[in-house]
């Protein structure tokens, strides 16, 4: 039950963490002169939200040009997702429920351990990109540099998906990795189990 738990939250926080990346609600601007309008920034795109005529977004032109935080969070949420579905494929073959690789309980205990450690990788790295542009958004919200009618960007849907997503992935992790502890005290009992009545069998 534990490890299934794990793989649901894993899951879960997998599938939150590619959400993020193509999200373009990281930031959201509202402009106190049109307030029908609302201007969104995302990984891929900026895009403004109009009452009437819906959502019309444009694509980044050049990675280059975009901002530090935005370029390096591309990067990492990659890297986010590509652990996250290593950590499934790998952690999947190492569950208890599973039929296939019955007697080699070492190797799929070994398997359960890498695939918590890509989960925790995967929450850590989805993590980092989306609380560094919220530190970024903070600074140049608080920036007196800036003139007071300049509008100022503020949190986006985007930055609380990704950090429910890095809770989940670590959480999934911690829960397969500690059916790893549990698993090895039942595998104990069970042999000792067994020897024991190797030994009743030899006394009759």
């Amino acid at each position: 039950v534990v490890q299934l738990g794990g793989m649901l939250f894993s899951l879960l926080g997998w599938v939150l963490s590619c959400l993020t990346t193509y999200l373009p609600q990281w930031k959201n601007l509202n402009l106190e002169l049109n307030e029908l309008e609302i201007w969104t920034m995302g990984l891929w795109q900026a895009c403004v939200v109009q009452e009437e005529g819906g959502m019309q977004c444009k694509d980044f032109d050049s990675f280059l040009a975009l901002p530090p935080e935005l370029r390096i969070s591309r990067v990492l949420m990659f890297f986010s997702n590509g652990s996250g579905l290593l950590g499934l494929l790998l952690s999947g073959f190492g569950l208890d429920c599973l039929k296939i690789g019955e007697r080699q309980q070492e190797q799929k205990k070994r398997l359960l351990l890498f695939g918590g450690m890509l989960f925790w990788i995967s929450g850590i790295t989805a993590i980092v990109p989306v609380s560094w542009v919220a530190h970024s958004t903070v600074q140049e919200f608080w920036d007196e540099n800036i003139p007071d009618i300049v509008p100022r960007w503020d949190f986006g849907e985007a930055l609380f998906v990704g950090w429910l997503a890095g809770f989940c992935l670590i959480l999934g992790g911690s829960l397969l990795n500690c059916t790893i502890c549990s698993t090895k005290v039942h595998l104990s009992s069970v042999r000792y189990a067994a020897a024991e009545q190797r030994d009743r069998c030899r006394h009759l």
